[in-house]
Parts: C-alpha cells; structure tokens; sequence
C-alpha cells in the first residue's frame, strides 16, 4: 500500500480577524490512510480541516500563514484554482445538506459543473459513487425522486457520494456521524474502510471510539495546537504527552 505523502501542512498559523486559532500546525496525511483529529471543543481542529481545501476563505477576515502542500503545490498561492482543488479535496460536513434535487441530480451535480456531459458516463458515474458510499441498493428504484425525503443517515451517505462521484484523491469530513444513529453511523464507518483504498481520508471526530475503530492515524489538537499525532493504537495506548493521556481518558475536555 502507498504510504507517500497526500497532503502535508507546514507551520501553519490560521487567523479569524485579528484572534489567532492555530499556532505553528505541522502535520502530513500519508496517502490511503484515515487521520482522525480530536480534541475538545473550540481546539482548532475543524478550522484546520476547512484550511486544507480552503473552504475558509469564505469567511470575512480570515487569514492563514505557512504552507499546505497538495503534490508539492502549495494550495494557497494566488495562482491556485480553487475550484481545482476541491474537486480532489472534497468535504463532507457535521450536517447533511442535500440539494433540493433528485437523488440522481445530487450526486450528479459535481460531474455537470466540471464539464461532464455524456449521459451514460454520468449515470455510471452517480452509480459508482452511490456504491462507494454504500447506498445504491437502498434507492436504486428511487434514483429520480427528491433527496430531501431521504433518512438523516441516508442524507449523509448521499452527500458522501456526491463528493466521490468527481474522484477526489482526498475526502475531508467534519464530524459526519455526529447527528446519527448507530446503525447509520456504523454504515458510514464500515464504508470508510473501503473508500481508503482509494483515496485518503481525513475525519475530525468528538467520539473517541469512532476514532479507534476508524482511524490508522491520530492526531491530537489542543487550544490551537496540534500537541501530539501518531499511529492511532500507540497514540490511544501510550501517548507521550499528558494532555493527551488526560484527554482520551476522560480527565478533561
């Protein structure tokens, strides 16, 4: 399996206004791996994850420091095309956001907007996607009607294969269990396993054992600071740093 670099970021400071969020962020993503980020609350590690397709940019004021290299470009220079870049690096968010479209349209709507047009390439397309995300069996028979009647859980997984169907070589996702039920959170991670064959993943998680269970790769971030990253089952077994230890077993956060 490839273990190269996907994604690194490098001494990276993220400003919102004049606050600071991240302090001196070093941390690379080796490719077909899943890097789970935790931490408690208001840490950094979701303002760091939007910092890696530039989703920040949104936001009035905001401004970063260092560099993230995407294939050894870095994504934040002037000549970057931003729409370029998340195309290979999606993102799932915390709550599913389906258009008001059909199913099929959903999934489609990436592939129309980067130019694709051949009907039976998108329909192979949409299908590919729905299986990666391990949904297709379930609205196979319903592809055309809205998405919007889907469950919670279905919503997320469609939004999942809405960001597959363009073929990213990295998928962010933000917290994207958070709002389901267990057996719609266990359909999600069981499909991760899968989807890391093709491309790297990287998921910002609350839930400890999501994060054991998921996750081949741990990194840590604590007030704005990424504190420790790892192998995951050293990093759960035997962190070096005490915030760590505290962290992961309860004692603070």
């Amino acid at each position: 399996m490839d273990t190269a670099c996907a994604l690194s970021a490098k001494n990276l400071d993220f400003f919102y206004g004049p606050a600071q969020a991240l302090f001196d962020v070093s941390l690379s993503f080796p490719k077909h791996r899943i890097t789970a980020l935790i931490g408690p609350s208001g840490c950094g590690k979701s303002t760091f994850l939007r910092c890696l397709n530039r989703m920040n940019d949104l936001i009035p004021g905001a401004r970063v420091k260092g560099s993230i290299l995407l294939d050894e470009a870095d994504i934040n220079a002037p000549r970057m095309d931003v729409v370029s870049l998340r195309r290979r690096v999606g993102m799932v968010f915390q709550k599913p956001n389906p258009f008001p479209k059909t199913i099929f349209e959903n999934v489609a709507y990436g592939l129309r907007v980067n130019g694709a047009r051949n009907a039976a390439e998108i329909s192979d397309a949409v299908e590919a996607a729905l299986c990666r995300a391990a949904m297709f069996h379930e609205v196979k028979d319903r592809l055309h009607t809205s998405a919007l009647g889907l469950s919670g859980g279905q919503q997320q997984r469609l939004c999942i294969a809405r960001a597959l169907a363009v073929d990213p070589d990295v998928l962010l996702m933000d917290e994207p269990a958070s709002a389901l039920d267990p057996i719609a959170t266990q359909k999600i991670e069981e499909s991760l396993h899968d989807l890391k064959k093709r491309l790297t993943i990287i998921i910002v998680t609350h839930n400890m054992q999501q994060a054991a269970r998921v996750s081949d790769r741990t990194a840590f971030f604590y007030m704005g600071r990424l504190v420790e990253e790892g192998d995951t089952e050293t990093l759960f077994t035997r962190p070096t740093e005490k915030q760590t230890q505290d962290y992961i077993t309860g004692r603070f956060g």
